[in-house]
């Protein structure tokens, strides 16, 4: 039996080790072998101190202001698995991939056939005798499968799923990716306990796990759910500026009933947005993969014939319902007003549009193609007549601010942003007014097409040929 805890709290600027020190004293009962914890600070930078020992004697002043970040995992041992050794006092890391901090409570009854499959199929090397650090880099394994830069919800989601898959027994646990968030999950059966609860502060809502409610209710954090058997819970740092800003519009007494994004690239943040705001997450829309991006589509037509193509809503998810749907972002407004309208057909009773990206009203001049400034739906319109011309109850923006911290989050010493789509400030200069005219010229759907008949690939073709006679 051990004692597991994880927190993440809204503002970075406090130290999480405090309070992570407080809620392994409160499950100081669960183990009395060993105790640590891991903190991630500023560019994911990551600072442990764990050792043999109870956790008065493991941690003092010294060591828990060294231990920066404002989110980290605890833990607390009692050995049934492994050893007493100092190295198997948790949480375990690894630094591939991504950096992952790992804590675990419960045991692994396959844990000699998983040891054989790590060194001979995965090429792992395992440490220790520990169940924790073979559940660690199982989970590790699976993410590196990904092959990505950058993982995103879904990807975690589906490396839990394997470890379900091949893990059998009993286990809760807790994990943290450098600079990305928290994970707590639990085996298929609900063997071992382990529950979260959140709690607001002046920088949005605080999130901890831990083994029992008691530290919870210690920490002052509130409406402690256990999960439930083969439940996942991913509490992401960087994707909460949406959801405050449709706080912010809808306010707290919002109606809305089902959150549902649209495929592929507005999963995250409505996966964030939604478990923020303690609303139902659904997939509502199936989509062709087949058909083209309507963004760069020629001809305003074309774009609105295909985005019916492209997407099929399913009237289970929305009749009789209030759905938030959630996209990347908005541009011309061509598939946001299909995808509304789909929305109403499907049945919902009201419907409210919220985009990942603040609202575009300037053209892109660095090599994204973006229309002239007529073109895009948001240009000269506040967010009121935007939602008239989309046919939507209310549509929300992020906002540019919000955007920029999130993004700041991932790589503090960039301190100027490119955002002359949403703010019209452009960072290279010599754009102006004459500049922008002569480009939407070009750009405008009629006459690009007029110079694309021009520039006919039939001449380039015969000149071609005619250098190869010669």
């Amino acid at each position: 039996m051990c004692g597991i805890t994880a927190l993440l709290l809204a503002d970075h600027n406090l130290m999480a080790s405090i309070e992570l020190h407080e809620g392994l004293g409160m499950l100081q009962h669960r183990g009395q072998d060993a105790a640590g914890i891991v903190t991630c600070g500023n560019k994911g930078r990551l600072y442990q101190v764990k050792g043999n020992g109870m956790v008065r004697d493991v941690f003092d002043q010294q060591k828990l202001e060294q231990l920066v970040g404002s989110m980290g995992v605890g833990h607390v041992r009692y050995p049934t698995a492994g050893s007493s050794s100092t190295s198997e006092a948790q949480p375990f890391y690894v630094n591939s991939p991504y950096g992952i901090v790992f804590a675990h409570n419960g045991n692994l009854v396959n844990a000699d056939e998983l040891r054989v499959f790590m060194d001979q199929n995965a090429h792992r090397h395992i440490n220790t005798d520990s169940d924790s650090e073979l559940l660690l880099n199982i989970f590790a394994n699976n993410l590196q499968k990904t092959g990505k830069f950058r993982i995103n919800e879904e990807d975690i989601f589906t490396a839990i799923k394997g470890i379900f898959d091949v893990c059998h027994g009993g286990y809760a646990c807790v994990a943290m990716i450098a600079g990305f968030g928290i994970i707590g999950f639990r085996d298929p059966h609900g063997i071992r306990p382990i529950g979260f609860a959140k709690r607001s502060s002046p920088k949005g809502t605080d999130y901890m796990f831990a083994s029992e409610s008691v530290v919870c209710d210690g920490c002052s954090f509130m409406d402690f759910e256990d999960l439930k058997p083969g439940e996942a819970v991913i509490v992401n740092k960087n994707m909460q500026a949406l959801a405050d800003e449709v706080l912010k519009r809808l306010g707290p007494d919002m109606d809305v009933d089902v959150i549902i994004p649209v495929p592929d690239t507005s999963r995250v943040a409505a996966l964030q947005t939604a478990y923020k705001l303690d609303i139902t997450y659904r997939e509502g829309f199936i989509k062709n993969r087949y058909i083209g991006r309507t963004f760069i589509m020629p001809g305003q037509a074309m774009r609105k014939k295909t985005v019916r193509r492209k997407f099929n809503a399913m009237s289970l998810e929305f009749a009789g319902k209030n759905v938030l749907i959630v996209d990347d972002s908005i541009v011309r407004g061509t598939t946001s007003k299909e995808i509304v309208q789909m929305a109403r057909d499907a049945g919902a009773k009201k419907v409210y549009l919220a985009s990942c990206a603040p609202a575009i009203r300037y053209p892109n001049v660095y090599g994204i193609d973006m229309p002239s400034p007529h073109e895009l739906v948001a240009y000269n319109k506040n967010e009121d007549d935007i939602a008239v011309a989309l046919g939507a109850d209310k549509v929300i923006f992020q906002n540019l601010d919000g955007l920029i911290a999130s993004c700041k989050k991932f790589n503090p010493s960039i301190t100027s942003w490119d955002a002359s789509v949403f703010d019209g400030k452009y960072i290279s200069g010599k754009v102006d007014g004459a500049y922008l005219d002569h480009l939407a010229r070009l750009r405008a759907d009629g006459n690009k097409s007029s110079f694309e008949d021009m520039q006919s690939p039939e001449t380039l073709g015969l000149y071609n040929f005619n250098l190869q006679l010669k």
